[in-house]
C-alpha cells in the first residue's frame, strides 16, 4: 500500500471531489451514493500508487473509474431488494439546479454521457471516444441525438444557454 501524503491527499480532493460528486449524480441521482462514489474513487485513487503520466492523464483516469463506480452501483442496485417501507422512509435527492441540468440528467446514459463531458466537463469528441471507450463518430452521433432530444424538450432553450 502507497503512503499517503497529507498534501497531496487535499490536492486530489480538492482538485477531483466537484467533478466526481457531478458525474456520479448524473448517474445515480442520489446525493448520497454520488458522495459514496466520490469517497470510494478517492481512496482508491490514494492507495493504489497509481502514476500516471500528465494531469490530464490523472484526470481521465478519475472519470473512468468514476464512470465505472456508478455503472457498478447501478447493476447492484437492480439486484438489491427493500421493503416498502425502508424505501417509504428514504430521502428523496436534492433537485439539480436549472431545468436544462434536469433535461440532461433525463437523457438516455448514453446521450447524458456524452452531454455531459462535452458541455460540463469540456471534454472534446475524441477525448470523451477515448474516456468511454467508443468510437468517435458514436460520441458524435450521441452528442447530436442528445442536442435534438434537448431541443424537443426545452423548446430551443437550451441553445441559448450554451447547451
Amino acid at each position: 500500500m502507497k503512503q499517503i501524503d497529507r498534501a497531496e491527499a487535499e490536492r486530489l480532493v480538492y482538485t477531483y471531489s466537484d467533478l466526481i460528486l457531478r458525474l456520479s449524480y448524473t448517474y445515480l441521482k442520489s446525493t448520497h451514493d454520488a458522495e459514496d462514489i466520490c469517497q470510494n474513487v478517492l481512496l482508491k485513487l490514494l492507495t493504489d500508487g497509481r502514476e500516471f503520466e500528465s494531469p490530464a492523464h490523472e484526470k481521465a483516469w478519475i472519470i473512468r473509474t468514476t464512470a465505472n463506480a456508478c455503472k457498478d452501483e447501478l447493476r447492484a442496485f437492480r439486484r438489491r431488494n427493500a421493503p416498502l417501507d425502508t424505501a417509504y422512509s428514504a430521502a428523496a435527492p436534492e433537485p439539480p439546479d436549472s431545468s436544462v441540468l434536469d433535461a440532461v440528467m433525463a437523457l438516455p446514459e448514453k446521450y447524458r454521457e456524452a452531454v455531459y463531458l462535452f458541455y460540463y466537463e469540456g471534454y472534446s469528441v475524441r477525448e470523451i471516444a477515448s474516456l468511454l471507450g467508443r468510437s468517435e463518430a458514436a460520441v458524435s452521433a450521441h452528442l447530436s441525438r442528445g442536442r435534438n432530444k434537448l431541443r424537443l424538450e426545452l423548446g430551443g432553450d437550451c441553445c441559448e444557454q450554451g447547451i
